[in-house]
């Protein structure tokens, strides 16, 4: 039986209901998207947001077999939203002139961290559309549960890259995880204490890495 904060690692591709791959970790269908992503295993905390709502609430509460192949359709209000309106806007073409940028229908650009899909550019506006690329569409999750991962190091691992994107040095001692990051980081890091107690059950404390440290004694 598969329960909230349980951590599992899985297989899957992710379809439009049209069959468009926008999502894998499964090598041949990940280079369908783009083949210069590296295939990586995937683990993650059920119910603590670290995937698609939809699938979490179809896997909670269910029993399975390791291995056995998994089929979740979803309606859009389950997967990315419906399709909003409002979040097509007209952008003057001097802000693409001053950045360098050579806006064609079709491209996709990063604002500020928003996403956005350049519809059409006409005279000096460039209509832009920031709705997720998947919002307003059926999708197909087609996975695999590998197995249940019991070991807190793999957990503490894949929550640390969810949470970062990137790998921190970590010891677990106890109920606490100690945690190293470069000085500009520790203060960030620490904001997510609560995050660390609710789903690795762990208190966080966070420590310069050794390097900052000497870096401070010969500067002090």
């Amino acid at each position: 039986m598969l329960n909230k904060k349980d951590f599992i690692e899985i297989e899957f591709t992710a379809k439009t209901k049209e069959g468009n791959i926008f999502d894998s970790n499964i090598k041949g269908d990940l280079e369908k998207i783009n083949p210069n992503i590296e295939a990586k295993p995937f683990i993650f905390s059920l119910g603590e947001g670290m995937f698609l709502k939809g699938v979490e609430d179809f896997l909670i509460g269910k029993k399975f077999q390791p291995g056995e192949d998994l089929e979740i359709e979803l309606p859009p209000e389950r997967a990315f939203g419906n399709r909003n309106p409002g979040l097509i806007q007209r952008i003057p073409m001097k802000i693409f002139m001053e950045q360098r940028l050579n806006p064609v229908p079709g491209i996709m650009f990063n604002f500020d961290g928003r996403i956005a899909k350049v519809l059409s550019v006409s005279g000096g506006r460039v209509m832009v559309d920031f709705n997720n690329p998947i919002a307003g569409k059926n999708v197909v999750y087609k996975l695999k549960i590998l197995r249940k991962v019991e070991d807190i190091n793999e957990k503490a691992k894949s929550f640390i890259n969810f949470l970062f994107k990137r790998d921190f040095k970590f010891e677990i001692k106890s109920k606490k995880i100690i945690l190293e990051a470069e000085k500009q980081f520790v203060k960030f890091v620490e904001l997510f204490a609560d995050k660390f107690k609710e789903a690795l059950g762990l208190d966080l404390e966070v420590m310069e890495t050794k390097e900052d440290l000497e870096k401070g004694k010969q500067t002090s």
